[in-house]
């Protein structure tokens, strides 16, 4: 696979708590330069973000962001403000207990109240895998799939474990053919990255892949 191939599919992610215009600045400049699906970054950079990159470049930014535990009309809420500063992309997180309460109807109807928002800019919903049985996962590929949604996620990166190459197997074998794949956190080499697209990932949020291309040889073409 070509590394072109995979930096297309890299939501190139900053999303530290401690993260400041100068390394979002950075990041832009890294997307823009190796050609990244995305940016992904905390709402706060959003509009700054979006004024510095202009049409070269897509800007994600993160809603419910890590726990998922936020109302339903602070996402809403957030979501409309987001795309008001610029946002291209949203990526949810799920309330987890909801899920654990078997709160299907809940879950969907969260989920379709903010893509309702989100209207033709994509919306993708983390579901934190390792926080749920496989019986769990296979449940919300369902709602997904119902709800709207562009693509089903992973992971936050900020639980305590992210991407696993059996749960994208696991999303593979479950969603409905429309709904795409995102595979995120320890994402750690090239090989991960190409793994995980050969299992069906369509989207990768790491931080660590244009790192390790910006650190190859010249003569790489990079």
């Amino acid at each position: 696979m070509q590394i072109k191939d995979i930096l297309s599919k890299v939501d190139h992610t900053l999303l530290a708590q401690n993260a400041t215009w100068e390394q979002i600045r950075q990041i832009c400049d890294d997307g823009m330069k190796y050609g990244t699906a995305s940016v992904c970054i905390p709402a706060s950079y959003v509009k700054a973000a979006k004024d510095y990159v202009g049409d070269k470049l897509a800007v994600c930014t993160v809603i419910g962001f890590p726990n998922g535990y936020s109302t339903t009309a602070v996402k809403v809420f957030e979501t409309a403000d987001a795309l008001q500063n610029g946002a291209d992309e949203i990526d949810m997180v799920i309330n987890v207990g909801w899920l654990k309460d078997k709160k299907y109807d809940a879950l969907l109807g969260e989920i379709r109240a903010i893509k309702a928002v989100c209207g033709d800019k994509i919306l993708k919903v983390i579901i934190e895998t390792c926080l749920l049985t496989d019986e769990e996962k296979i449940k919300m590929c369902e709602i997904v799939s119902e709800s709207g949604a562009d693509y089903i996620k992973t992971s936050t990166g900020f639980s305590k474990g992210g991407a696993t190459k059996e749960d994208v197997a696991l999303f593979a074998a479950h969603v409905a053919p429309h709904l795409k794949i995102k595979a995120a956190g320890g994402i750690s080499s090239l090989q991960d990255a190409e793994d995980f697209i050969n299992l069906g990932a369509m989207r990768l949020g790491t931080s660590r892949i244009v790192k390790i291309v910006k650190n190859m040889p010249e003569d790489s073409g990079y």
